[in-house]
C-alpha cells in the first residue's frame, strides 16, 4: 500500500505570477478586507474571475508574527505551491490553493496566494466540540497524509527542524513584544509562561526551560524516528469538511520534514476543547489509520509520541499553564514521559 501511495506522489513545480495583477487577470470583482484574530494580521481580498469566487491572501514576514515566530523570510505557503507538493496531496485532502504570485513587498520576501473560497464549509468558530465522524476524518487524513510523504526528505526548503519548536521561545516574544503593537496572543503568551513556571511541577518547568533555551537534545531524539512531510498548524481553525467528505486544510505555514506526531500532538493541543472523543481515543485511531496503510508503527511510535508530546507543552506551556488543572495535569504526564526519551 505504501508502494502504490508512493507512485501517487508525483511532485511537478507550479509556475508562479510575477505580479498580483498576472494573477488575478480577468477579475472583475476585488473587494479588500482583514482581521485581527489575535493570530495575525494579514490582509485578504476577495475577487470573482470567471464568475467563480476566490481569496487572496497576502503574506509577508512583516505584517506575520507567525511567520515571524517561524523564522519564514521565504514564505513556506509559496514554497509548498511553486514545488508542487501542493498538487502531490492525497486525495481526500484540499489546501483549495489554486495559484500563486511571489516577489511583493520589502525585499520581494512576500507573496499572494489565490484560493478557492471554501468560508462556507470551514469549521465554524467557537469551542464546541465537533461531530464525531468529521474529527474522525481529520485523523484519518492526516494519516494519509503522513503515509502518502513516508520518508519525505525535505529538499525545498520548507521548516528546518531547528526552527518547529521556537515559536513562544524568550526571544521571539521579546521581540514581538517590543513592537508598537504587538499580537494580543504574543502578551497573553508571556503572560501564561509566568503562569507555567508557578502552576507547573519544578521538574517539567526545568525540562521546558531547558528545551526552549536549546531544542537540540529534542530534535535529535525525534530524528531517530521516522520523518514525514507535515502541515504544522491543525488547528480547527484550518479545516472544514466538503460535503463528499474531502478534509480542507489550509494555512501552509509551517509545513516540513518532521515526525508525523508533532502534527498529531498540535491537533491534541490546539484543539483539546473541541474534541468529541479523548485524547488517547484519538491517538489510537492515527495510530491504527497508519497501520491500515502499510506503516509499521511497532519499533517507534510510543517513543515519537511521546517526544511530541513533550514538543507541544515546550510550545504551548504557557496556554496549557492558563487552562484548568486536568489539561495542565494531562500534559505534564506526557510530558515526563517525553523526558524519558530524550
Amino acid at each position: 500500500m505504501l508502494a502504490e501511495m508512493a507512485r501517487m506522489r508525483t511532485v511537478t513545480p507550479r509556475p508562479v505570477a510575477g505580479s498580483v495583477e498576472e494573477l488575478l487577470a480577468g477579475a472583475t470583482e476585488r473587494q479588500r478586507f482583514g482581521h485581527d484574530d489575535g493570530k495575525s494580521k494579514v490582509p485578504f481580498e476577495r475577487v470573482v474571475i470567471g464568475g467563480e469566487h476566490y481569496i487572496v491572501k497576502y503574506l509577508h514576514v512583516d505584517h506575520d508574527w507567525i511567520a515571524r515566530g517561524f523564522g519564514d523570510v521565504a514564505c513556506h505557503p509559496l514554497t509548498m505551491w511553486r514545488s508542487g507538493l501542493l498538487d502531490a496531496l492525497p486525495p481526500g485532502i484540499d489546501s483549495a490553493v489554486v495559484g500563486a504570485a511571489a516577489g511583493l513587498g520589502r525585499h520581494g520576501w512576500g507573496a499572494a496566494l489565490l484560493m478557492r473560497d471554501v468560508s462556507a464549509w470551514l469549521v465554524p468558530a467557537g469551542d464546541e466540540p465537533v461531530p464525531a465522524d468529521q474529527h474522525d476524518r481529520f485523523v484519518a487524513h492526516m494519516a494519509a497524509l503522513h503515509a502518502s510523504f513516508w520518508g519525505f526528505a525535505d529538499d525545498v526548503g520548507l521548516l528546518p527542524a531547528s526552527h518547529r519548536w521556537i515559536i513562544f521561545g524568550d526571544d521571539m516574544l521579546r521581540t514581538e513584544l517590543e513592537r508598537d503593537e504587538p499580537a494580543t496572543v504574543v502578551t497573553i503568551a508571556a503572560r501564561g509562561w509566568e503562569r507555567f513556571a508557578h502552576r507547573a511541577p519544578s521538574d517539567v518547568v526545568a525540562v521546558v526551560a531547558d528545551l526552549r533555551r536549546d531544542v537540540g537534545s529534542l530534535t535529535d531524539a525525534l530524528w531517530r524516528t521516522p520523518r514525514t512531510l507535515v502541515h504544522g498548524d491543525w488547528k480547527m481553525g484550518n479545516l472544514g469538511s466538503h460535503r463528499d467528505g474531502r478534509t480542507i486544510l489550509l494555512d501552509w505555514q509551517a509545513p516540513g520534514e518532521a515526525p508525523g506526531c508533532s502534527d498529531l500532538a498540535w491537533y491534541l493541543s490546539l484543539n483539546a476543547a473541541r474534541l468529541p472523543r479523548t485524547k488517547e481515543d484519538t491517538v489510537d485511531a492515527y495510530c491504527t489509520a497508519l497501520e491500515a496503510v502499510g506503516v509499521d508503527t511497532t519499533a517507534w511510535f510510543d517513543t515519537q509520541l511521546s517526544l511530541c508530546l513533550l514538543g507541544n507543552l515546550v510550545q504551548f506551556g504557557w496556554e496549557k499553564a492558563l487552562g484548568t488543572d486536568e489539561e495542565l495535569g494531562w500534559w505534564v504526564d506526557r510530558a515526563r514521559q517525553g523526558a524519558r526519551c530524550l
